[in-house]
């Protein structure tokens, strides 16, 4: 029972840390002018495509059969479409329509990094049955991927205006699901590969869809030109190098 619980509070603290370091950028952000914002939208777009495309993706479809990983994808998208219809309620009125639709982009991109962190908590989880080493081994990794997330979420939060305590505490709870995740993990000891993956990839299909329909237009809107393309191909590298290199 001690085991269970301490692989839970690990989780826990590896999605809470994660996310919440990469929303630290909630606290860089002040006054910056339209063509930085444009830049910093872009790389949080590259990094998150990188995500997707070379960990998240490439890791669900070789845990589970193609058939799971692409119906994730399919059912992932389905669901957060419907999510940004009922989103603008949530954004607060005095806010204007540019900040309302900068914020309600940051709420989605944390549904969808809430919904990718359940699942990788079931990998802590289960990595620490199997062996204590292989636990603390996707622990680490996680944390690390996790960072560039959390900047995704928090930019466009603060852009909208939101008070950079509140956008960071945003990156805190995305980060929370982890541990129930690694709670499940945990007691389960194995799980299915094709619930991970269709886990995974329904994770994927959300922030795919929000990246390309929300925070990649968003980046070029702010600022006519190449700056927010430039942005994206810097993040699109870092993405990549955070994936191989961990």
């Amino acid at each position: 029972m001690n085991t269970i619980i301490t692989t839970s509070l690990i989780g826990l603290c590896v999605g809470v840390l994660g996310t919440g370091m990469g929303g630290l950028i909630a606290f860089l952000i002040r006054s910056p002018s339209q063509k930085s914002l444009s830049f910093i939208l872009g790389i949080s777009s590259g990094l998150m495509l990188s995500i997707v495309c070379f960990d998240l993706l490439p890791e669900a479809f070789e845990l589970g059969q193609l058939f799971f990983g692409v119906l994730g994808i399919v059912v992932g998208v389905f669901m957060i479409v419907w999510i940004d219809t009922i989103t603008p309620s949530l954004t607060k009125r005095h806010h204007t329509l540019m900040q309302q639709d900068f914020i309600k982009t940051g709420v989605l991109l944390g549904i969808g990094v809430a919904m990718h962190n359940f699942p990788e908590g079931l990998a802590i989880g289960s990595g620490f049955m199997a062996a204590k080493e292989l636990g603390i081994g996707i622990s680490i990794v996680i944390a690390l991927h996790n960072m560039p997330e959390g900047i995704s979420m928090a930019a466009p939060m603060s852009i909208g205006g939101m008070s950079r305590i509140k956008a960071f505490a945003f990156t805190i709870i995305a980060g929370i699901p982890m541990g129930l995740g690694a709670l499940v993990g945990a007691l389960l000891g194995e799980i299915s590969n094709n619930l991970i993956a269709f886990c995974l990839s329904f994770a994927g299909g959300t922030m795919l869809y929000i990246t390309c329909g929300e925070l990649i237009p968003k980046s070029q809107n702010l600022k006519h030109g190449k700056i927010s393309s430039y942005g994206l191909m810097i993040g699109f590298v870092i993405g990549i190098l955070i994936s191989k290199w961990f």
